[in-house]
């Protein structure tokens, strides 16, 4: 066997990802109790001898004294406290031990499930978050909580786990596996060092049981097994060593085109569970492919489908023929047997293979290979009319083989005085030579014959017989053969190569339009619409998108052409797809009967569509040559399809968020801002029951339209939260908006002298005035309030660089350097700040979702000319009414 031993692209790739990583240390154990964390603390410590910096981002002792003495001695990083449902739940605190940046984490139960308002919602996201930082962690698992398992062990032990890990994280840990017999365990349990003593006398009749403990034992031990495998040959190929490397067995059955095929596929599903090992169906795509007929494409795509039904793997792979093909696949693969099949219904077909068979044994060392009989069937088709054309040459081929011969005698003939004799022979290589590259074998042995017989007839002495006196003369004639041969066969290569790097050019041609037309689209309706259609001309069948409709119907989301029509059996072939993630109909394992094919669209484990295909002439849908087209078209266009859901996710989530600042400064002002003003109004009211002085009806005047502003800004809060506010945008003087604020708020401004510097001459702006309105009032409220005594408040406005600037400036102690974005933050207190001197600064807050509402954006910074803070609304270009001038810079 000649395999290529340079290391495998994409191993170095995956390699390369890898860098700068950390690196993740699972340890598996079959069951609870096994003693998981106290080895990974363990181990944990010796790395911590060695100069590792060691924390504990979570470990749950569960009360186990050993357990708990073997935390002692590391750095453990206190617990961020959720509240949730009158209770407060301890998690991990994913950001500090990201500022700590220590070297290695262990992070205790894998599979647990974060308090609602974590970041993610699995610890094992977290674990993926240090991972990209570069931390490396320690983790604990049991084999239950994987995904892929989680169905076989809800099928013994009668207990659904609801907290799983993607088997994405097995593959990428080294894993260690902890274990122990299922009687130590037991007696662990009734010792009462796994569960308290009532709830160990449950378990042990239900979970605990011998049974299911040595199930749960297999389980660990073979993924953990799988695991290692699947990471020696990554770094195989990383490193392009050679051989099988046979940890664990590896399964290729070869399938093809003739009858019985099927039965190979089930033969080698009975080996792959008898040995516990992963098995690939393998299809060799040769310029035979080419000559198939509708029959033999249809025996094809049944055994691929069958190899998916059945839990193996399918693969398709180009080659110039077969021995070549499989002796690369199972070279990549490392895989350790091979399944052949045998006809015996054909001598000649039984020799032929047997000899691919001879060579693979011979070119595969340290691969069984097993060869199995096919079941009785009807005899294979010798290839359609192009291998026809191309085997036994046309009968065109025939005559201008002819011509070309007759023309060279008569040419040689004329010549026959001036040309060497052994010249003419050369001239009857060319007819030789274009025959064979032009017709192929046949031809060319034809062209061959006839050349000699011309040649030995008209020119070999004695003429006009067919003798030939000089033995010499007969290598001419078996060279005019051997080179017809040689020719014919080289074309023959090389047209089958041309047709391999067409059929590729074709197919990656294909996918590069479709994905280059689908990434140009945003609007979810074009992209299911233009799906439709480039699959539709593709595949010269009717497609169609469909999803799960209410009930048990679905809904047709977009169509090739109008007119389509799904029967009974063809909704139900929809919906299982839609249920099940798998195909469904024509050509599959699943209600075959219906006229369509079902190809769901999957992004992870979701079912974002099902793309539905069928042909107007009833043949079937997708040809098997073409499916490894459809399936990658598919993979894009679920690609595309699930962009564009998270795109709407992100859209949503920012809504969902706005709505949260909103609802908390609108409930947080009710207990704060409205409670200063209405304890002020009661104060003076009683102070003039007692006859205080009457002064104080000017009091309870300004803390009543203070209170009364709140609320009006309570109110249009609540309206925006609840997507309720209509803004009534309108072109707005902003002279004319700055003065009437200026006015109203004359009361919390007393004291301060008031400059407005804003140009009579700036554009108009397109905004909602009341919400302007509100908008100023805050922001002179809050200098007058926050302004040194006697100072002056400015309002300032310019536009420049195409956009307009409306500033609020104040002479105060202003913002610390680095913290002004905090300043918008609800009841955020800055220490030296404008909002320090009382008051929870909840106007600032509304001034900063008011002003978003309305596409403003708000800034905070301090004054560079004198001590002092500056509020600036910034209008885009976009809100300014055309026509306005270029004021000054400020």
């Amino acid at each position: 066997m000649t395999t290529d031993d340079r290391p495998d692209p994409d191993a170095l790739l995956a390699l390369a990802r890898a860098e700068g990583k950390g690196r993740l240390k699972i340890f598996l154990g079959a069951a609870p109790g096994v003693g998981k964390t106290f080895e990974m603390l363990t181990d944990a410590a010796a790395a911590r001898r060695d100069g590792v910096d060691v924390v504990i981002g979570v470990v749950e002792t569960h009360g186990r004294v050993e357990t708990e003495a073997l935390t002692r001695p590391y750095e453990i990083v206190p617990r961020r406290q959720v509240p949730y449902e009158g209770r407060v739940l301890a998690e991990m605190d994913l950001d500090t031990i990201l500022a700590r940046r220590p070297r290695l984490v262990l992070v205790d139960e894998l599979a647990h499930t974060n308090a609602p308002g974590s970041r993610h919602s699995k610890r094992w996201q977290d674990v993926e978050e240090l991972l990209a930082a570069g931390i490396d962690v320690y983790s604990t698992l049991n084999i239950q909580h994987i995904e892929s398992l989680n169905d076989v062990v809800a099928s013994f032990t009668r207990v659904r786990v609801r907290e799983t890990v993607p088997d994405r994280i097995l593959d990428m840990a080294e894993i260690e596996l902890v274990d122990l017999p299922p009687d130590e365990l037991i007696e662990r349990l009734k010792a009462g060092k796994v569960y308290l003593p009532a709830e160990a006398t449950r378990a042990l009749a239900h979970f605990f049981s011998k049974p299911n403990l040595s199930a749960l034992r297999e389980l660990a031990l073979r993924r953990a097994a799988q695991a290692v495998d699947a990471q020696m040959l990554e770094h195989v190929r990383a490193l392009g060593v050679g051989g099988t490397w046979a940890a664990s067995e590896r399964i290729v059955v070869a399938i093809g085109e003739l009858p019985g095929t099927d039965g190979l596929v089930r033969a080698a599903k009975r080996i792959a569970d008898a040995l516990r090992a992963p098995w690939t169906a393998l299809f060799i795509e040769t310029p035979r492919v080419l000559g198939f007929g509708e029959a033999e494409h249809r025996r094809v795509a049944a055994a691929m489908t069958l190899a998916t039904s059945l839990g193996g793997a399918v693969a398709t792979v180009p080659a110039a023929n077969v021995t070549e093909g499989i002796t690369a696949f199972v070279a990549d693969a490392r895989a350790t047997q091979l399944i052949l099949g045998k006809s015996r219904r054909s001598r000649l077909f039984e020799l032929r293979h047997g000899s691919v068979v001879d060579r693979l044994v011979r070119g595969m060392p340290g691969v069984a290979v097993h060869v199995l009989p096919f079941e009785e069937g009807p005899p294979p088709a010798r290839g359609g009319a192009r291998a026809r054309s191309r085997g036994w040459g046309a009968p065109a081929g025939y005559a201008v083989a002819t011509g070309l011969i007759l023309a060279v005698t008569a040419f040689g003939r004329g010549l026959i005085h001036i040309l060497d004799i052994g010249n003419v022979a050369l001239l009857y290589l060319l007819p030789v030579m274009a025959a064979a590259t032009l017709y192929g074998l046949r031809t060319g042995i034809f062209a061959g014959l006839a050349a000699s017989l011309a040649y030995n007839f008209f020119f070999l002495p004695p003429t006009g017989t067919l003798t030939v006196s000089n033995p010499e003369n007969i290598i001419s004639l078996l060279v005019l053969l051997g080179v017809a041969v040689a020719t014919s066969q080289l074309n023959a290569r090389v047209r089958a190569q041309a047709d391999l790097a067409a059929a590729g050019a074709r197919t990656n041609a294909a996918l590069a339009g479709f994905l280059r037309d689908l990434t140009g689209l945003n609007d979810a309706d074009q992209v299911r619409a233009r799906i439709c259609e480039e699959i539709a001309r593709l595949f010269d069948a009717q497609a169609l998108l469909i999803a799960g409709g209410e009930g048990e119907g679905v809904a047709v989301l977009a169509a090739s052409a109008p007119g389509h029509r799904l029967e009974t059996v063809d909704l139900a072939a929809a919906r299982w797809a839609w249920d099940t993630g798998t195909p469904a109909g024509r050509g599959s394992g699943t209600l075959a009967a219906s006229e369509w094919l079902f190809q769901p669209l999957k992004a992870g484990e979701r079912t974002l569509a099902v793309l539905a295909l069928a042909r107007d002439d009833g043949g079937d849908p997708v040809r098997a040559d073409r499916l490894p087209l459809l399936m990658s078209l598919a993979d894009q266009a679920a690609l595309v399809l699930e962009r564009l859901r998270l795109e709407g996710e992100m859209r949503d989530l920012d809504a969902v968020r706005t709505r949260d600042r909103l609802r908390a400064a609108l409930l947080s002002s009710v207990s704060h801002d409205l409670r200063t003003p209405l304890t002020a109004v009661l104060a003076a009211a009683d102070a003039l029951d007692a006859g205080a002085d009457p002064a104080l009806v000017d009091t309870i005047r300004v803390e009543a339209r203070r209170l009364n502003r709140f609320v009006a800004n309570l109110l249009d809060m609540a309206r925006v939260e609840a997507g309720a506010l209509r803004l009534k945008v309108e072109a707005t003087d902003l002279s004319d908006a700055v003065t009437g604020a200026a006015h109203d708020a004359r009361a919390a401004l007393t004291g301060h002298a008031v400059l407005l510097d804003v140009p009579p001459d700036l554009p108009l702006v397109r905004v909602d005035p009341q919400l302007l309105h509100h908008i100023l009032l805050n922001l002179l409220d809050n200098a007058g309030r926050y302004a040194d005594p006697d100072s002056e408040v400015i309002v300032r406005g310019r536009h420049m660089h195409g956009e307009l600037r409306l500033s609020v400036l104040d002479s105060g102690p202003g913002l610390p350097p680095g913290r002004e974005r905090q300043v918008f933050e609800t009841f955020r207190r800055l220490e030296g700040s404008d909002r320090a001197a009382g008051g929870t600064g909840l106007g600032l807050a509304i001034v900063k979702a008011f002003a978003e509402a309305m596409d403003l954006s708000v800034e905070a910074a301090n004054r560079t000319d004198v001590a002092g803070a500056c509020f600036t609304l910034v209008f885009p270009a976009a809100l300014i009414v055309r026509g306005g001038g270029e004021g000054e810079s400020v």
